[in-house]
């Protein structure tokens, strides 16, 4: 993603230690997404830096010292944000301050000589027409109609938040699979499983498949065969799950696996991969420095995952802030490119040939390195 806007190639980067914000930052095409405690949060764009205050459910505990509820409606063009204004004692229009921008609103009511904020927020569910923002004072509600930019994407609440995520990540991603990849088995499983729950997937782990079938663990498989023979099973496995569709499958982290290897890529191909790896990266430039060293070189994860997140650190009970950052990534990706569903549906139906993301026609074949025919593509 560059500025606002999310290629097919690129990745959001996670930083975890104990996650309560959010900081994002590009490196040319691709867009690093960091959650750091204790540390101001802020969004790169384009044109500039804004802070970030997250928001969660259908009560937002703002800037405000109060919690401020509101009711909330998609209209399909516009949505809809009523805010209760009883109590407040607001005599007129110029008692409020209304301030919208991409993905920001800001809501201030004037109070007895005092100034309390209704709302402050950099995280709607995604970006609005800043310019077609109308708002009103209906008996003790404030109603503000927000212009969406894509008038096709539901938004399931005002805020983007893990519930949210949730409910509009099913309209883009239309069952594609999703792929679990990185360093660690156990963190693959565990996120893994957040994102099956939350998105009402099935949950499969290629580890219990494999020692289901070899009768023994992976670790004892790679002491007596190598780590080659567990990736050539693996790959197998992850061959006959590649026509699978509304699941989450967690796959074996370290050099153990076969998304370790860039040969058997070819069936991970076939869902939205989340490549996630741990650095030792303490701040925004060092994360920087990090990212184009493994993107220079190659890494398998930076240059085949669909998304890629990094954590310092790691503990179980942070899984679904993980999770979170995936579903975000996930759905900046596939909005900026909705066709992706379905080029991901054609390559499995074209027999996931190794040919992605450039799509060759039928009857191509892959062991034919020279052969130089267009990319198919998806009807409009």
């Amino acid at each position: 993603m560059a500025s606002a806007v999310v290629s097919a190639s690129s990745m959001l980067c996670l930083s975890l230690q104990n996650p309560t914000k959010t900081l994002h930052f590009s490196i040319k095409t691709h867009s690093f997404h960091f959650l750091k405690p204790q540390l101001p949060a802020f969004r790169r764009y384009s044109t500039g830096v804004t802070p970030i205050s997250p928001l969660r459910g259908i009560s937002c505990n703002c800037s405000s010292t109060n919690t401020t509820h509101y009711e909330f409606s998609d209209g399909s063009s516009e949505v809809e944000l009523r805010l209760q204004l009883g109590g407040q004692d607001v005599l007129s229009a110029k008692d409020i301050f209304v301030d919208a921008d991409g993905t920001s609103l800001t809501v201030k009511v004037q109070h007895a000589g005092s100034i309390i904020t209704l709302i402050d927020t950099n995280s709607l569910f995604e970006k609005i027409k800043p310019a077609e923002t109308i708002w009103y004072i209906d008996d003790d509600q404030l109603v503000i109609s927000l212009k969406k930019q894509d008038p096709n994407l539901k938004w399931p609440d005002i805020m983007e938040s893990w519930e949210s995520l949730s409910a509009g990540s099913m309209q883009l991603l239309k069952g594609t699979s999703i792929y679990i990849v990185g360093d660690s088995t156990e963190i693959n499983q565990k996120v893994a499983r957040e994102l099956a729950v939350a998105l009402g997937y099935t949950p499969l782990v290629t580890k219990e498949l494999l020692e289901a079938f070899a009768k023994q663990t992976v670790d004892s498989w790679v002491v007596a065969e190598g780590s080659d023979s567990v990736a050539e099973a693996e790959s197998a496995i992850l061959e006959s799950l590649s026509s699978h569709v509304r699941a989450v499958v967690a796959t074996l982290g370290g050099s153990h696996g076969a998304a370790a290897q860039t040969d058997k890529w070819r069936h991970l191909y076939s869902g939205f991969s989340i490549w996630l790896s741990q650095t030792e990266a303490t701040d925004e430039d060092s994360a920087k420095e990090e990212a184009r060293r493994l993107i220079e070189d190659g890494n398998v994860g930076y240059t085949n995952a669909d998304v890629v997140v990094k954590l310092q650190g790691w503990d179980a009970d942070h899984a679904k802030s993980v999770a979170q950052a995936s579903l975000s990534a996930l759905k900046r990706l596939i909005l900026s490119d909705k066709k992706l569903p379905g080029k991901k549906s054609l390559y499995i139906r074209l027999g996931c040939r190794g040919d992605w993301p450039n799509i060759k026609p039928p009857g191509w074949d892959p062991s034919n390195a020279a052969d130089a025919a267009p990319p198919a593509t998806l009807p409009n």
